[in-house]
């Protein structure tokens, strides 16, 4: 999906993905900062306003700015701000809010699309059951990425590249809804 000349400027694919808070990437810390819903989706017809505040709240938190994406997705009031927020504290190693927030999402269309992938990703397999029955269970991510943190599992990987999918499967889906494509 292209998401305009703002999200391309701001969105690195390469860039490597923090499952925990990680330092922020200060070198764009000023163009986030002028980030408006009407500047970051200027070439586009904004249908779902929420689900444009939800992108914002994204590429906050895609370079380490854990405070200031919270300070967006808490208040967007939609299954979409509540993932934002539940990934914002389970990066800032809130696993407890995290899981939380993820019980207020109870269940997000994504999670069809991230239980393949992570199939994919583990090479068809589940071996750590983040996807039993073929259905996402975000409690137990939380749970490998706090296992991570704390060095009781070396899937740091994993979390990494799982965290990064599950990412970039948000932001195009609130990025859809934002423009009603």
């Amino acid at each position: 999906m292209q998401y305009g000349s703002v999200f391309a400027n701001l969105i690195d694919s390469g860039r490597p993905i923090a499952i925990d808070e990680g330092p922020k990437n200060t070198a764009v810390q000023s163009q986030l900062e002028a980030l408006t819903v009407e500047s970051a989706f200027s070439e586009f017809n904004i249908v779902d306003r929420d689900a444009a505040l939800c992108c914002i709240s994204g590429v906050w938190l895609w370079h380490n700015f854990i405070w200031e994406s919270h300070e967006i997705s808490q208040e967007i009031h939609t299954t979409a701000g509540s993932y934002w927020h539940a990934i914002m504290h389970r990066r800032e190693q809130d696993y407890s809010n995290a899981k939380y927030w993820f019980r207020s999402v109870s269940y997000h269309e994504v999670y069809e699309a991230l239980s393949k992938e992570i199939i994919a990703i583990q090479g068809g397999i589940d071996d750590l059951e983040l996807v039993p029955s073929a259905a996402y269970d975000p409690f137990a991510f939380v749970d490998l990425c706090q296992q991570v943190a704390q060095g009781r599992s070396n899937r740091l990987d994993l979390c990494q590249e799982i965290t990064r999918v599950e990412w970039q499967l948000l932001f195009d889906d609130c990025f859809k809804s934002a423009v009603g494509a």
